[in-house]
């Protein structure tokens, strides 16, 4: 059975998040839906994570098999119209290896956190980044963030039904900036790691909001984190300013990603 990698772009406000659900629209359900209208029978798709309601994907990565030698392009295509109108697309797809895994083959798991600053509702951009009404100091975010990159007991920013088996990761990147966006000045919160523990992204960003707010010290953060203690986090923000943005491998999947 070929196994073919899929690159997956979504917007998640129409979905209970990536993971089929009985009841709910996923949108693991909504690429299995489409794989059955072109091979019948049932279909299971494994990802490189499983994002939250709202959240949404820029770079997901998911793997199938099948049992038709298909042309990775004709099948993204033949996809992609039998996903509509879902606001899901299959912007790549590769052959790889029959031991090749979505998740356990991947090294790193980048994500994108969005804020607007700016008191009239947002329009366009509705429902693509979390919108606050006051000014955040980036510089004193930063140094605060900077207190949780390496190796650490995240306890602090770990959901209460985070499933992880040790709520110890080790954080490569929490970069923070500050960008022209079509609706206004945005933040920009770009992070990076092997693997993440349950809604770990979302506590970071809502208790360095805070910070940013000038309503804690970047060395509140670091005593949070040094209390492994839920209680310490700052409030969790909400997903639909999250974006999964990119998967690593130790190769790289498809023909347009850096090498």
């Amino acid at each position: 059975m070929p196994r073919i990698a899929l690159k997956v772009e979504y917007h998640g406000k129409p979905f209970a998040g990536w993971q089929r659900q009985k009841d709910q629209p996923s949108v693991q359900g909504a690429i299995e839906a489409a794989l059955a209208k072109l091979e019948p029978g049932p279909h299971t798709i494994a990802a490189a994570g499983r994002t939250d309601t709202g959240v949404h994907g820029l770079g997901q990565v998911a793997h199938c098999d099948l049992r038709k030698d298909w042309d990775p392009f004709r099948l993204s295509e033949a996809l992609n119209f039998h996903l509509k109108p879902a606001p899901v697309a299959i912007v790549d797809a590769a052959r790889v290896a029959d031991d090749w895994h979505a998740r356990f083959s991947a090294i790193e798991r980048q994500y994108l956190f969005r804020i607007l600053m700016r008191r009239a509702p947002a329009t366009h951009d509705a429902g693509q980044l979390w919108q606050i009404n006051h000014h955040l100091d980036v510089e004193a975010m930063q140094t605060a963030a900077n207190h949780l990159l390496g190796k650490h007991d995240f306890t602090t920013f770990r959901s209460s039904i985070c499933q992880a088996a040790s709520p110890v990761k080790t954080l490569d990147e929490l970069r923070i900036e500050q960008v022209t966006g079509l609706s206004g000045p945005e933040v920009h919160f770009h992070v990076r790691a092997r693997s993440f523990l349950h809604n770990q992204v979302r506590s970071f960003v809502g208790t360095l909001e805070r910070v940013g707010a000038g309503s804690w010290s970047p060395d509140d953060v670091r005593d949070a984190l040094d209390a492994r203690d839920r209680a310490a986090c700052g409030p969790v923000c909400p997903g639909h300013g999250l974006y999964l943005a990119r998967v690593g491998y130790p190769e790289p999947v498809f023909a347009r990603d850096p090498g």
